[in-house]
């Protein structure tokens, strides 16, 4: 049995971790706020902007000038995996849940014969993967110590994409991220950005409602030129807002529960160093007693 200094100094000790967590989880419940609400508004126009752009696809798939953003290069070759993640942990399963939904479709894409290249996003997702496929990773990006994300940083991501395509290097382009449905609930979502997702067939619409009809002026050609690269950056950023409220919310989750298993380990503590001093006690009061009784 410990002596009653070892279980003072762990009992301390565990109080200290558990203030240290408490106050991870009142800031994650803070920034969770903002995170929030950004992704929640970035969401109506990333889906409309989409919905638009597949009924387009829809609509040109047969023909010989439509840009390969919106299409794809017509081969089903190589594909490009975008793991977004964390930069830091201490956020429950949030950031190995991506880690092992990008590995298993990787290792299913080439199962068929497809070559698959990674970037990441977040340094816990670059750790993931390096691990297992270090040889697929073509680039890698992180945000430690940014206080927020701004739409500049997806633009950066979605031009270096749209370089990749333009240079042949990818034919399939899909995002993994962690979409943001409460505070204790994120789903693993595989988004495909390049080509849009067709409808199964003609009659079957992108979305619900009636079917829209999509008049440009000045000319077709000029308009997609400057919106296809914006819609991939949309897409990029309103993952990487997900993500950021996700992870806000799997930390407080995870800090919340851990807070309380540190409570929980300090009644035991106090449980234990009560009956070790108890004993204690009843040990030299024996030995006074059996002392006394001597004499």
């Amino acid at each position: 049995m410990p002596n009653l200094k070892d279980l003072r100094g762990r009992i301390t000790s565990v109080k200290s971790t558990q203030k240290i967590t408490s106050a991870m989880k009142m800031v994650a419940a803070s920034k969770l706020r903002r995170a929030q609400t950004a992704a929640e508004a970035a969401r109506p126009y990333a889906e409309r902007m989409e919905c638009m752009l597949r009924a387009l696809a829809a609509s040109v798939r047969n023909s010989p000038t439509a840009p390969p953003m919106l299409i794809g290069t017509g081969r089903d070759q190589t594909h490009l995996l975008i793991a977004v993640t964390a930069d830091r942990g201490l956020a429950g399963a949030f950031n190995a849940s991506i880690g092992r939904a990008t590995r298993n479709l990787a290792r299913r894409l080439e199962s068929e014969g497809k070559t698959v290249k990674l970037m990441t996003v977040g340094r816990k997702g670059r750790d993931y993967l390096r691990r297992e496929m270090a040889s697929r990773i073509v680039g890698e990006v992180s945000y430690a110590g940014r206080k927020s994300i701004a739409f500049a940083d997806a633009d950066d991501i979605g031009r270096q994409v749209a370089e990749m395509l333009t240079r042949g290097e990818v034919d399939v382009v899909t995002i993994v991220y962690n979409r943001f449905q409460s505070v204790i609930s994120q789903v693993v979502t595989e988004q495909q950005l390049i080509p849009l997702p067709l409808p199964a067939n003609e009659n079957e619409e992108p979305s619900a409602g009636p079917r829209a009809l999509y008049e440009f002026e000045p000319d077709e050609e000029t308009i997609l030129a400057r919106l296809l690269p914006q819609n991939l950056s949309v897409q990029i950023y309103r993952a990487l807002l997900e993500s950021a409220a996700g992870e806000h919310g799997a930390r407080m989750t995870a800090m919340d529960n851990a807070t309380r298993n540190a409570g929980d380990m300090i009644k035991r503590l106090t449980l234990n160093y009560n009956r070790a001093r108890q004993a204690n006690i009843t040990k030299e009061l024996i030995e006074i007693i059996s002392g006394a009784e001597a004499v």
